[in-house]
């Protein structure tokens, strides 16, 4: 089991972000997060990279006990992440934002080939040098994916991603997402675009304020009553695309 988290709490004062949460991701597996606005998803994501130290519950990645470790310790154990907004460092070159995620995520330099591999991967070998200030959105969020490559993840950790994309972008984005995947690396992906996140995952967790209330195969879990009403609002059977 590569990550397991056991009985994980958090509040901010009347607000629950984590109720209980037990859960785990077995490696090379692609999970899928979702849930409403304010469910929780990405506080929980917060919560296993370290942003966040759980009031009370137990946190493990690759067997140890990583409840109270730093960020930075997190991810030089192999935890790499995404955030919803790309915040890249836009004065510096993509290839210099790579560089500054290796320094901080890996024990050793990111050699050349490496960086170049993982710039061609990511579709950004022509951009390396323009500042990431300049990217587009499509850009900034394969800038997002090349800087947590950088820090040599076995777990990678997605938030949103595909947010605010067209739906050639996405449809890019996945394919990309695909390709890591059968690279090995295992990824958890929290998600509001179902279609692109069922094309990927095998497992699905649906949170309703900081609480799982279904978990188990992708379309089994989206058309649990209780999931319909929580996450779309709706009594009725799912359309074609979700069926």
């Amino acid at each position: 089991m590569l990550l397991q988290l056991t009985g994980v709490n958090k509040r901010f004062g009347a607000v629950v972000a984590a109720d209980d949460v037990s859960m785990h991701v077995e490696k090379g597996e692609a999970l899928g997060i979702i849930g409403a606005n304010g469910a929780g998803k990405s506080s929980l994501f917060n919560l296993c990279t370290g942003v966040l130290k759980p009031d009370n519950g137990e946190i493990r990645f690759h067997g140890q006990d990583v409840t109270r470790t730093s960020v930075r310790d997190r991810c030089r154990g192999g935890m790499g992440r995404s955030f919803q907004i790309p915040k890249p460092f836009e004065s510096l070159t993509v290839f210099e934002n790579l560089l500054t995620a290796a320094e901080f995520g890996c024990q050793d330099r990111l050699s050349v080939a490496e960086t170049a591999r993982i710039l061609e991967l990511t579709g950004l070998a022509d951009k390396a040098n323009i500042e990431a200030g300049k990217l587009t959105l499509l850009n900034r969020k394969r800038l997002e994916l090349a800087r947590a490559l950088a820090t040599t993840p076995d777990l990678l950790l997605l938030d949103e991603i595909a947010g605010g994309l067209t739906e050639g972008e996405c449809h890019e984005l996945v394919d990309l997402i695909k390709t890591l995947h059968a690279e090995g690396i295992t990824i958890v992906w929290i998600e509001h675009i179902v279609h692109a996140l069922l094309s990927v995952v095998s497992r699905l967790v649906v949170l309703e304020r900081g609480k799982i209330i279904a978990e188990g195969e992708p379309r089994a879990v989206m058309r649990d009553p209780e999931v319909k009403r929580s996450y779309l609002g709706i009594d009725d059977d799912l359309d074609e695309e979700v069926a």
